[in-house]
């Protein structure tokens, strides 16, 4: 794996050891049986991507189409309640080779409401006994911003144009309304709504842009941290959604991740000191810290199993206002880079 520094390249070596000398097969489990992932026992499809956990979130304009799929499972009957409306089935009876029951494979599509908001789905299944609860976002549209600002709250201007015409960077076609009542929301079991809030200081309504399949990837992550033994609820999103306004007075490119809400900057922080813990148990908080995390990303990465997750991965110095940290974004291809 090649890592961008200052217009040059140099190799890594982090997909089988840390910078830091540290192997990742060393680290003890013990951490791994006190983390619970909050998976159902049943499996979500939900925009192309399989939703393994009791809360997801997704994201709508009003009047949309929301559509899902259903893990089929022998003799489950799958039962959606929904705040407004009534949700379709559509049923496919299939029977596989060697079998004689047929299982069913259950679509379902709802009709998000024309008025904004949160609404609250809950998807069981007779035969797991479980539910997911899905979260549906209805958007403001993009087009109700005026001169770059939304309800008063400053957003600034997306280019009319998608940088090298790839529709990742297609202008947002909503924004998420947050207010202090629906800012605690969970978006999945261990990531709030407001974990990814720009970090401008206009007051309430705030808006953002989000994106369902970073929510899975930072899940996954956060798993396998607490898998090879680091004990983590959360990460520490230090940065999440930007508004083009803000970017650009970070000084930041203009076609980030960030402002797309494909990316977050995170660490683990077990202690809320607000600064990275010491992951290599040298004793001190280092860039070294953040190679740890990194190295498991990157893995993560090469992994066959997580290849709908690829994304660009960084590696950032401390400075006066902030300490060690890694990008992570699923920009669908991987690069990498460090400060």
């Amino acid at each position: 794996m090649m890592w961008s520094k200052g217009g040059t390249s140099v190799f890594s070596g982090i997909a089988i050891a840390v910078f830091a000398g540290i192997s990742l097969l060393k680290i003890p489990l013990a951490a791994a049986d006190k983390f619970d992932p909050k998976t159902a026992r049943f499996t979500l499809r939900l925009k192309g991507d399989l939703v393994p956990y009791e809360t997801m979130s997704t994201f709508a304009l009003p009047g949309e189409t929301v559509m899902f799929e259903t893990t089929p499972l022998t003799g489950g009957v799958t039962e959606v309640k929904v705040p407004q409306g009534e949700p379709t089935q559509i049923t496919d009876v299939k029977i596989p080779r060697g079998q004689s029951t047929p299982i069913q494979n259950t679509r379902w599509q709802w009709r998000a409401p024309l008025q904004t908001g949160l609404y609250r789905l809950k998807i069981s299944n007779t035969a797991a006994k479980d539910s997911i609860h899905l979260n549906v976002f209805v958007m403001v549209p993009y087009s109700e911003m005026k001169g770059g600002v939304l309800s008063g709250y400053r957003i600034g201007d997306y280019p009319a144009v998608p940088l090298k015409n790839n529709p990742i960077y297609k202008r947002p076609r909503g924004f998420v309304e947050v207010t202090r009542e629906n800012e605690d929301t969970h978006l999945t079991p261990h990531f709030k709504l407001k974990q990814f809030l720009c970090k401008q200081s206009d007051g309430y309504p705030k808006y953002l842009v989000s994106n369902e399949r970073l929510l899975l990837k930072l899940e996954a992550i956060l798993q396998r941290v607490n898998e090879l033994g680091y004990t983590c609820k959360t990460f520490f999103v230090m940065s999440g959604y930007r508004t083009p306004f803000y970017n650009k007075v970070l000084e930041n490119v203009m076609y980030s991740e960030h402002v797309y809400g494909s990316a977050a900057d995170i660490y683990i922080d077990t202690n809320d000191d607000k600064m990275i813990d010491d992951l290599n148990h040298d004793g001190k908080i280092s860039y070294e810290d953040a190679v740890v995390l990194a190295a498991i990303v990157d893995q993560m990465d090469h992994d066959p199993r997580w290849s709908v997750f690829v994304g660009g991965l960084g590696i950032y110095h401390s400075t006066a206002a902030h300490g060690p940290f890694v990008h992570i974004d699923v920009r669908g291809r991987a690069a990498r880079w460090k400060s």
